[in-house]
């Protein structure tokens, strides 16, 4: 299923991001665009799962943490797979081409800003169209909609009250096996070692509760949607800027400065 060695890895993944930087703007907002839509899907499945079983959440919230995690990956397979871009993968891939001077520090910064717009755009569409115009999240339409409605604000009042300190260390647990997720997709040679090496990774950080900017730029907005107690102030200042901190940290500190401090020196 692996045909690279670490260093080959390690190459392959600043070439991948190399080759990102090189696309012409437009290209790279719609695919950062298209793999904000892709990445919720994995969120709205989660959703659907966990909090449509019942009590399951009350009576047993382990198991429910590892139901969640099970299905949340469709949607990083279906970015990954698909040549998507996402902010926090972009982390792990852009900064090591850097570091190796493969690209210049603009090219990172407009990869990463033009990521993290496109994946803002992509997620709320999703929320809003996908999910809650949908009926499929809305509080306000009874039965399992309004069910699930209830589930997304609880959701994102959750992910506002957690404090900026809990916020920055779990979003670098967060990418830093969100980018292992994307090098080991990067090491398979078929297409069931690259899902395979997606799903571990990405079903472990979030059943362990760890914060991913992205994935948030899905749960929060639906939860404001309906009704949740979040203001744009609360989701900005109290999640989304020190989770996104804690991503930058993860793929690009502890994934990138770390593998080319291994591999990329010589």
């Amino acid at each position: 299923m692996v045909k690279e060695s670490p260093k080959a890895i390690f190459e392959a993944a600043c070439d991948a991001g190399c080759a990102r930087c090189r696309l012409s703007p437009g290209q790279q907002l719609v695919m950062a665009t298209v793999g904000g839509a892709l990445f919720a899907f994995g969120g709205l499945l989660a959703i659907v799962a966990v909090h449509g079983s019942g009590d399951l959440l009350q009576a047993n919230p382990g198991l429910a943490a590892l139901l969640f995690g099970a299905v949340f990956p469709v949607g990083a397979v279906l970015a990954i797979l698909t040549g998507a871009h996402l902010f926090p993968d972009n982390c792990g891939l852009a900064a090591p081409a850097l570091l190796v001077g493969a690209i210049r520090p603009r090219e990172l910064l407009r990869n990463w800003g033009l990521a993290y717009a496109g994946n803002f755009v992509g997620s709320v569409f999703v929320a809003l169209f996908l999910a809650y115009w949908s009926g499929i999240v809305n509080i306000n339409v009874g039965g399992f909609g309004q069910l699930l409605g209830g589930a997304a604000a609880s959701i994102a009042e959750g992910k506002v009250s957690l404090g900026w300190g809990a916020l920055i260390l779990r979003g670098i647990g967060c990418n830093w096996l969100v980018c292992l997720a994307v090098w080991l997709a990067i090491s398979a040679d078929d297409i069931a070692g690259k899902i395979l090496g997606i799903w571990w990774p990405i079903m472990a950080f979030v059943a362990l509760g760890f914060e991913h900017s992205v994935a948030n730029m899905f749960f929060i907005p639906l939860g404001m949607l309906n009704g949740a107690d979040v203001t744009i102030a609360d989701f900005l200042l109290s999640n989304l800027l020190p989770v996104t901190i804690g991503n930058v940290v993860g793929g690009a500190g502890f994934v990138g400065l770390v593998y080319w401090w291994l591999y990329g020196r010589d």
